[in-house]
């Protein structure tokens, strides 16, 4: 139309080529704990009165003494703790429960800014005066958040998003101190109090919930961008305050399944080779294992659980004949693998690929 001028946005995005960015060199993430916290915004949930607090302060400051975490190396450096929901006695009270030796590159603050009022100016500040400054903790999330009442998915996220904008630009761990919800879900991530904004913007979040198993025990989930999916199992110490590791998913892959599936597993490696009904197979199963669970149930689970299954040696194949469900399953050792070429499971690793296989008939792919 004559007379309007129409601006239009000609700002070209920022590209690089495949070949290109192969052979850059890139540094890469730095670890504050190794393969465990990672350089940016990580998110520590768990109910209230859990030992979240406990546990932070233990990594400030082996952290700062460049000590392990259980047994992940650390990068030594300054810690700072925004502990803003204590005052330094309660502090100092808990150090001298858990050492008897804090160095003077871990620091503490009982206040802070909010985000909207400054407190990434403050977290900039401090850290231009420790250039070493590896680790900040804030806990918790809500007590530097904005007081907007804004419980929006984009809200969330912009809030976090500014944190990790903060990490990023000064090359440091920020750590999320956060609660669960008091609903339970099959999800850990569901658990975390407010939207899905917040687990979907943080870097690497860790899910810290009390097992069945002991009051003094909780299972830490680990999950990220950056690190390999893990779970922890942990037992807090009554006598020193400090969160031993029990167990690690990564090292000893059997702690992620449910004890019907680490049955099966003793029950296989007794049993080698199966080739029945799944009532037969489930039969046998309950008599080893003193159990009482059904066909379909079991076969359920063998299902949902069949990839860690396979961590641990044990290969299933099912198929129906004549109206009846069939199920061939195999432990396997590594050194065992040329033992099943056989006509009915053709081997452990091509039958896992297959959910029908009639020995009369060609296999059905999923």
């Amino acid at each position: 139309m004559e007379g309007v001028v129409i601006v239009r946005n000609n700002k070209k995005l920022t590209v690089i080529d495949g070949e290109t960015l192969m052979d850059m060199r890139i540094k890469p993430i730095s670890f504050c704990i190794d393969s465990l916290l990672p350089q940016g915004v990580s998110l520590l949930c768990g109910a209230p009165k859990i030992g979240k607090s406990w546990l932070v302060l233990d990594w400030c400051v082996r952290i700062a003494k460049g000590e392990e975490v259980w047994n992940f190396k650390t990068a030594k450096g300054t810690t700072l703790y925004l502990c803003l929901e204590d005052n330094l006695s309660r502090i100092q009270q808990r150090l001298n429960e858990i050492t008897d030796e804090v160095p003077n590159n871990v620091f503490f603050a009982t206040s802070s800014c909010s985000l909207s009022d400054g407190l990434a100016e403050q977290i900039e500040s401090f850290v231009a005066e420790h250039k070493d400054t590896v680790l900040v903790v804030i806990d918790t999330f809500l007590m530097i958040r904005s007081k907007n009442k804004d419980t929006t998915y984009a809200n969330d996220y912009q809030e976090i998003e500014e944190l990790k904008r903060l990490a990023d630009k000064l090359k440091i761990s920020l750590l999320l101190v956060h609660h669960l919800r008091k609903q339970g879900d099959n999800d850990p991530l569901n658990k975390i109090s407010g939207t899905t904004g917040i687990s979907g913007a943080v870097d690497t979040t860790f899910i810290l919930d009390k097992s069945k198993r002991s009051q003094n025990n909780a299972t830490m989930i680990c999950t990220g961008r950056d690190i390999e999916y893990r779970e922890l199992e942990l037992n807090f110490s009554k006598d020193n305050h400090i969160w031993d590791l029990v167990s690690d998913s990564v090292e000893s892959p059997e702690i992620l399944l449910p004890e019907e599936m680490n049955s099966l597993i003793e029950f296989m490696k007794q049993k080698i080779v199966f080739k029945g009904t799944n009532s037969e197979f489930t039969e046998e199963y309950n008599s080893f294992c003193r159990k009482e669970i059904s066909a379909k149930a079991l076969k359920q689970m063998m299902n949902k659980w069949r990839y860690e299954l396979e961590s641990n040696n044990i290969y299933f194949s099912s198929y129906r004949s004549n109206g009846k469900r069939f199920v061939n399953v195999h432990y396997m050792p590594d050194s065992d693998s040329s033992a099943l070429n056989d006509g009915n499971i053709i081997s452990a690793k091509t039958c896992v690929s297959f959910v029908t296989c009639d020995p009369d008939e060609p296999c059905q792919p999923m």
